[in-house]
C-alpha cells in the first residue's frame, strides 16, 4: 500500500468517522480538506474515470436541494458535473477515498473492511 487519501471537510459526521477508522489502522492517511484546499479540475475528472457522476453527486444533501432546478437540470454529464463539484464542492458526497489509485465515497465499517481486506 503506497497511499491512502481521504477528501472531504473536517466537521462532516460520516468524514469524521473515516477518519478515525483510517487513523486507528492506516495512520500515514493523508486528509484534503476540500473547502480549505480546494480542488483542482485533475483530481475531480480523476474521480469522474473511476466513479459515475451520480456517485459522487449527493442529490440528498442541501447543496444539491438548494440549487435552482435549472442548475438540476443542466448536469446532464461528466463536463458539467465536473463544474457544479468545483464550483460547489459541498454537493459532493463524502468522503472519497483514494487507496492507490482506487477510489470510494462514503463510509461505512464494513465497506472499508472490505476495500483494505482485498
Amino acid at each position: 500500500m503506497n497511499k491512502i487519501t481521504v477528501y472531504g471537510i473536517p466537521n462532516c459526521d460520516t468524514v469524521k468517522k473515516a477518519r478515525v477508522w483510517l487513523a486507528e489502522r492506516y495512520p500515514q492517511t493523508v486528509f484534503h480538506d476540500f473547502k480549505k484546499q480546494g480542488l483542482s479540475a485533475e483530481i475531480v475528472s480523476m474521480w469522474l474515470q473511476k466513479l459515475p457522476r451520480d456517485v459522487l453527486i449527493n442529490r440528498k444533501g442541501l447543496t444539491w436541494r438548494n440549487l435552482p432546478e435549472a442548475r438540476k437540470a443542466a448536469i446532464v454529464d461528466d463536463a458539467s458535473a465536473l463544474a457544479l463539484m468545483l464550483e460547489q464542492p459541498s454537493v459532493i458526497k463524502r468522503p472519497v477515498l483514494d487507496k492507490d489509485g482506487a477510489f470510494a465515497v462514503g463510509f461505512s465499517d464494513a465497506q472499508y473492511q472490505q476495500i483494505f481486506n482485498s
